[in-house]
């Protein structure tokens, strides 16, 4: 049971991985482009590009993504379940997972890592702001 469990956490884990990389796109082009300020934030902006950047190095590298096989590892340990985890573990795992050459995710992924970085050309974020101590 622990272990079902947990592999439901790892899924729903990578499933946030996911949704940060796509909807931080969307959300940086839609803020671009309605002027929302945020939108520039430079640690936000530095992670999204770190976990985009993560994706295509593993993808360029043939390794496997390191959230799916601990999964992977826990559904084992949980007996193999033909239904992982409960109803909506269930839709999570099909909409995250589906079926292709390895060369199509690879392109996919760049193509996509290549979106990210224009956006550092059309919607630079804004570098910290460095404070100098008080006199």
């Amino acid at each position: 049971m622990i272990y079902r469990i947990l592999a439901d956490v790892i899924l729903f884990l990578h499933a946030g991985f996911v949704a940060f990389v796509v909807l931080g796109l969307l959300l940086i082009v839609a803020g671009s482009l309605l002027h929302w300020r945020w939108v520039r934030y430079f640690w936000f902006r530095m992670a999204h590009l770190l976990a985009i950047a993560i994706v295509v190095g593993q993808a360029w590298g043939g390794v496997l993504c390191p959230l799916t096989m601990l999964e992977n590892h826990f559904r084992i340990k949980a007996g193999g379940a033909t239904y992982p985890g409960g109803f909506i573990a269930y839709w999570v795992r099909r909409v995250l997972f589906y079926e292709a050459e390895p060369w199509v995710f690879t392109l996919c992924y760049t193509i996509f890592g290549c979106l990210v970085l224009a956006t550092f050309v059309f919607n630079r974020p804004r570098w910290p702001c460095r404070r100098h101590p008080a006199r």
